[in-house]
């Protein structure tokens, strides 16, 4: 029994020791609280690497500083023209300092995403339903702003809101795609009107060179011709414009002069 006393007694002192070491990655830091109280200038600092703590006096608290993807769930929000929607989104965080993040909050990732669901229904209850389709850019840096305002003080930076999909209700869903092709519709009848006034344009143009120059007009007669000649018809009728052969009927009626 008295060998096997300083035996234990050093394996205890191992296990102990043993228990001190704390090894952190890379993106991890530690919160270290001794009988309690913040810990500072321990052996190895906050980390990473090795960190060292005296068992059951130290307790020490991991935090990842790495980005967080977040869901924030389904939101029923009403919009400022009166219209129900639900909206979900997703947010980006990380932790900048770890010591507030444990310290200022009891859950700073159940905390973060409570804010970001209440301040999602404010933000959008004060838009119309428009901008919340057209503007979703200025909706997420709005978003952004508001909710890394309100957690800066736990040590959380927000780096990024993006909100992914807005159901709308079925009776909205077809007015908006009536809309739509009142919208296209009203964009063809535009673009025909003003191809009709081109067209227009054009015609009167072409009539008033013509109108300037008549010999234009009759190089045109005989390209139509040419035109009507080249289809398939064994048999083409046309007629002849009167100033084609006015000279020849004046010609022809002279009287013969006396020999």
């Amino acid at each position: 029994m008295n060998l096997a006393s300083p035996f234990a007694l050093l394996f205890l002192g191992l296990v102990l020791i043993l228990m001190g070491f704390n090894v952190l990655r890379e993106y991890e830091r530690a919160v270290i609280f001794r009988w309690g109280r913040l810990a500072r200038g321990l052996v190895g600092g906050n980390g990473p690497g090795v960190v060292i703590i005296i068992p059951f006096i130290d307790k020490l608290v991991r935090v990842s500083l790495r980005t967080v993807a977040m869901d924030v769930p389904p939101q029923d929000v009403i919009t400022r023209d009166n219209v129900t929607v639900k909206v979900n989104a997703v947010i980006y965080f990380r932790v900048v300092d770890q010591e507030r993040a444990i310290i200022q909050v009891e859950d700073y990732l159940y905390a973060t995403s409570m804010m970001s669901q209440t301040t999602l229904r404010s933000v959008l209850g004060q838009s119309q339903l428009d901008d919340l389709l057209s503007k979703r850019e200025q909706i997420n840096a709005e978003l952004q702003r508001i909710i890394d305002q309100q957690t800066e003080p736990w040590g959380v930076k927000v780096t990024a809101v993006e909100v992914k999909n807005v159901d709308l209700p079925q009776e909205m869903q077809r007015a908006i795609a009536r809309q739509a092709e009142a919208e296209r519709e009203r964009r063809a009848k535009v673009i025909h009107a003003q191809g009709e006034f081109e067209a227009s344009q054009r015609l009167a143009d072409a009539a008033s060179i013509i109108s300037q120059n008549p010999a234009a007009l009759q190089l045109r007669y005989l390209q139509t011709l040419v035109e009507i000649a080249a289809e398939k018809n064994s048999t083409t009728i046309f007629p002849i414009p009167i100033d084609t052969i006015a000279p020849f009927l004046k010609h022809m009626g002279k009287p013969a002069e006396p020999s």
